[in-house]
């Protein structure tokens, strides 16, 4: 075969008070880059705290410009069915057709701003691989444009067009240890003042990603109400 494998695994830990380390989720994933440039990425998530738990399983695909082609999500909040949906960017346009027990059958077309940094798609893997994917320079702060199913903070509501515009910084290269291994690293933040988009502001979120071609999300946290902590555990590529 052609194409090129990396599989992992990151786990989900608490940081409240009471709970500190105490699993509270998992994420599986698998990257296929293709020779061609074009990257696939395949994730199952599932949050088990707070409560109700969340499980998702999504396809992501990128042509070779690091676009995004079209994402397929489907979603279960507190073990029932929340819905199904596919995405797709043609350059122009974004459209989705989905199908959940509150919405219905629901087909969308809309006219995209642009530039499009990216679908965001919720599993932490593909946070990092959004940031690593542009280009930047240490201390630079940009504005990234984004559609999504879901602008709840844990992707947890029927899929339908969303867009959110979230402020992202580069903080410089580090070397960073994990379950998984040490890595030559990058270190970015998110950072939202409230006007994303998203369902409230988004608490502060900083994390590490491979500093190479391939991205890969190794160690971050989210503070605010959520306190929760992510980390690479297994690796194989």
């Amino acid at each position: 075969m052609k194409h090129r494998l990396i599989e992992g695994r990151l786990l989900y830990t608490s940081r409240k008070p009471g709970m500190e380390g105490r699993v509270r989720g998992f994420e599986s994933f698998m990257f296929t880059r293709h020779s061609d440039g074009k990257v696939s990425l395949r994730a199952h998530c599932e949050i088990e705290e707070p409560e109700p738990t969340v499980m998702r399983d999504i396809i992501y695909s990128l042509d070779e410009h690091g676009q995004p082609m079209d994402l397929h999500v489907r979603l279960t909040v507190g073990d029932a069915f929340m819905g199904s949906g596919w995405l797709r960017f043609d350059g122009k346009t974004v459209e989705c057709e989905s199908f959940s027990p509150s919405l219905g059958r629901l087909s969308q077309r809309v006219e995209a701003e642009l530039p499009v940094d990216g679908f965001g798609t919720h599993p932490i893997v593909s946070d990092g691989y959004m940031l690593a994917n542009l280009d930047w320079e240490e201390g630079q702060v940009r504005k990234l444009n984004c559609y999504l199913p879901s602008p709840d903070h844990r992707g947890a509501t029927p899929p339908q067009i969303a867009q959110i515009k979230i402020d992202a910084q580069y903080l410089g290269r580090e070397t960073v240890t994990v379950a998984a291994g040490t890595f030559a690293a990058r270190k970015f933040q998110f950072i939202d003042d409230g006007s994303s988009g998203m369902d409230g502001a988004h608490p502060p979120y900083e994390l590490w990603v491979t500093d190479d071609e391939d991205g890969i999300f190794l160690k971050g946290g989210v503070g605010g109400y959520m306190m929760t902590w992510y980390e690479l555990v297994e690796l194989k590529r």
